[in-house]
């Protein structure tokens, strides 16, 4: 008996560590056919085959254990997902990917039925690769599927092309086929006795589903009747809910709005009584009706608030309610023109409210109201103090050296500071304006709109305005953005669109020097500004910057040369300043600067000569002055005519390629002789 178990150990221990390895099947068979390899007696062959046989029903019930242990944790995990409150696509995907995964199928997949088009169709599949497949829809009774659905039973098939038990369809059979299926299973989705739809699993190969498997298919299938019916109970609480909240916000939006209309009234009123400005009443509205409040003149140019993006103006709009005299709606703002009587004032936008309901519509409107009471109010205002302030600038220009001291006195008290530095802007109507005809009751009307405009132009700045001869004149702070009221920023590189000297290299230099021409900038923008308020051109000139009396009225006399020089020039309609005409600004200011045009007209070239040592100046010098001759250049210099020729080339870079022609050569020729006469 020791021998016959000593000679089967070995054989013994070797099933052991199969088991524990959790080895397949077919491995346990080969201990035996070891042993009778080996030549082990009939004895010991015996007893290794009866402990084969043990062997393999503990490895079946160790594996049919874990079999059990994943179907129980998948279930888990189902459960688990319901109570997660996860979405229903992805609950019903986890489903479908467990069946395919603990039943060891190619594909899973799942049906519900199609209430409205009276047929089912493919909710969720896995492991699936035929198209025709996955978009299949299923009439009902037909199949497999509606062999559940009627029976309410789970139904499989080791063979579904084979199978007789249902009704074979074209459509069905043809997605079955294009995906390969052979055994299939399907059971119902059970919810109050009710079918709501069918959960399959099937294989591309003849296979006999166990009772085990159709019991943990009906398991997971009683999880996806779940799922779903508990998204409808989801959807339906969601729907009652948004309900609602939605009355509740129709009756406390209702509610808001009356609240905000007696508030609105009541603020309103409170800031006319208290003498309020624009920029009040906008804050105000803006606050009651929780949007951005704009308050626009006549010409689109802000008095409160932000202005339009370029293109995006309301003027249509505005017209629209001028007519309607009502607020209309443009885009996703709300526009209402701000009327006294039949004259338009200026309008309100509001944004950030694309829909308002009829108390905060008729609160915006009363904004309007108490808006333009506001503006009358101001311009009387503005008008009273700008005759005074008129005669004051006609005195001043009319004999500033007759008593300074006084007229900075009469100054002061009117709020005009003549002791700081201010720009003198004069106006003249250009062509479609009636001006530049010597006088008559045609031209004293235009400049008498002109004079208008530029109140307007000035309103709420501190500048003054006033008609002096057959110009309008515009005193503004020079506070170092062009004293233009409503504006900042970089001025164009050109005086008016056209480049100083008539060239692309002129309009560089122009450039350069504009960094701080405050003139120029003052003169563009008003010219511009002026010719919208008056509806006609408006030619305007600019003096430097001035303080004192004497030193003003110097600076209007330079700013009326700069219109004439502009309406010689052809230029009518345009601002500008002595500084932005080249070297007409030498000739026609007072201050006569020649280093600053020296120094912006041939810039690039002293710089280049500075840095590298070269001699483009006095190579530029010597070919003007041998009146353009390269030969007679290349003598005056001592070098070679090809060195000559590739200085110019460099000059042609550094200024232009016209840096030749008439014009601009002939501002050239005038800088390079003024450079040698300053001896700069």
């Amino acid at each position: 008996m020791n021998d016959l178990h000593a000679g089967s150990a070995p054989a013994l221990r070797r099933l052991l560590d199969l088991l524990a390895s959790g080895a397949a099947t077919e491995d346990f068979a080969d201990v035996l056919a070891d042993a009778r390899r080996r030549g082990a007696p009939a004895a010991v062959l015996s007893e290794i085959d009866e402990a084969t046989w043990q062997a393999l029903r503990v490895h079946r019930t160790l594996r049919q254990h874990r079999r059990r242990e994943a179907e129980l944790t998948a279930l888990f995990d189902t459960a688990g997902d319901l109570a997660a409150s996860r979405d229903l696509d992805s609950v019903l995907q986890a489903i479908v990917r467990r069946a395919r995964m603990l039943l060891g199928t190619d594909t899973a997949y799942l049906t519900l039925p199609d209430e409205a088009a009276g047929d089912t169709y493919m909710r969720v599949t896995d492991g699936s690769v035929s198209d025709l497949f996955q978009t299949l829809r299923l009439s009902l009774g037909d199949g497999l599927g509606g062999l559940v659905a009627q029976s309410a039973r789970p139904y499989a098939t080791p063979d579904y092309r084979a199978d007789g038990r249902f009704h074979h369809t074209d459509v069905i059979d043809a997605g079955v086929l294009d995906e390969g299926l052979v055994a299939i299973i399907g059971v119902p989705l059970l919810l109050g006795g009710r079918v709501i739809g069918v959960l399959f699993a099937a294989d591309r190969s003849p296979r006999a589903f166990s009772p085990d498997e159709v019991a943990l298919l009906c398991t997971l299938a009683a999880h996806a009747a779940i799922a779903l019916d508990t998204a409808k109970a989801l959807a339906d609480t969601r729907a009652a809910l948004t309900e609602l909240n939605s009355a509740n916000e129709l009756i406390s939006a209702h509610s808001a709005a009356v609240q905000r209309a007696e508030r609105g009234h009541d603020r309103l009123t409170d800031l006319v009584l208290r003498g309020a400005e624009v920029p009040d009443v906008a804050a105000a509205v803006a606050a009651l009706l929780g949007g951005g409040i704009a308050v626009l003149d006549t010409g689109g140019e802000p008095l409160a608030g932000r202005a339009a993006a370029p293109g995006a103006g309301p003027a249509e709009a505005a017209a629209a309610s001028r007519a309607e005299g009502r607020a209309v709606r443009h885009g996703d703002a709300w526009v209402c023109a701000v009327l006294a009587g039949q004259e338009q004032l200026g309008t309100l936008v509001l944004r950030g409210r694309p829909d308002l309901d009829d108390a905060d519509r008729r609160l915006f409107e009363r904004a309007g109201v108490v808006t333009a009471l506001l503006l009358l109010l101001r311009r009387s205002v503005a008008e009273a103090e700008n005759r005074v302030r008129g005669e004051l600038l006609a005195d001043l220009l009319s004999a500033p050296d007759r008593d300074p001291a006084g007229l900075t006195a009469r100054g002061r008290r009117l709020g005009v500071d003549l002791g700081r530095p201010h720009l003198v802007l004069v106006a003249e109507p250009g062509p479609g304006g009636g001006g530049g005809d010597g006088g008559g009751g045609g031209a004293s009307a235009v400049r008498s709109r002109l004079a208008g405009a530029a109140g307007r132009y000035l309103f709420g700045a501190r500048g003054i305005s006033a008609e002096y001869g057959e110009t309008v004149v515009l005193l503004v702070p020079d506070g170092g953005g062009g004293g233009v009221p409503g504006q900042a920023g970089a001025a164009p590189e050109t005086a008016g669109g056209h480049p100083a000297g008539g060239s692309p290299a002129g309009a560089c230099a122009a450039g350069r020097r504009s960094g701080g021409d405050a003139a120029r900038r003052a003169a563009e923008q008003a010219a511009e500004r002026l010719a919208r308020l008056a509806g006609f051109p408006v030619t305007v000139g600019a003096g430097r910057p001035a303080a004192g009396p004497v030193a003003l009225a110097a600076a209007y006399a330079e700013g009326l040369r700069c219109v004439r020089a502009l309406r010689v020039l052809g230029r009518d309609g345009e601002g500008a300043s002595a500084g932005s005409l080249g070297f007409l600004g030498v000739l026609l200011g007072d201050g006569h600067d020649v280093s600053g045009f020296v120094g912006a007209t041939l810039g690039p070239l002293l710089d280049y000569d500075a840095r590298r040592g070269t001699e483009l100046v006095r190579t530029l010098r010597a070919y003007f002055d041998c009146g353009g001759s390269l030969t007679r250049a290349k003598e005056e210099l001592h070098v070679h005519v090809n060195t000559v020729v590739q200085r110019l080339d460099r000059v042609e870079v550094l200024l232009g390629p016209d840096w030749n022609g008439p014009e601009r050569s002939l501002e050239l020729h005038l800088a390079l002789r003024l450079q040698l006469l300053s001896g700069a």
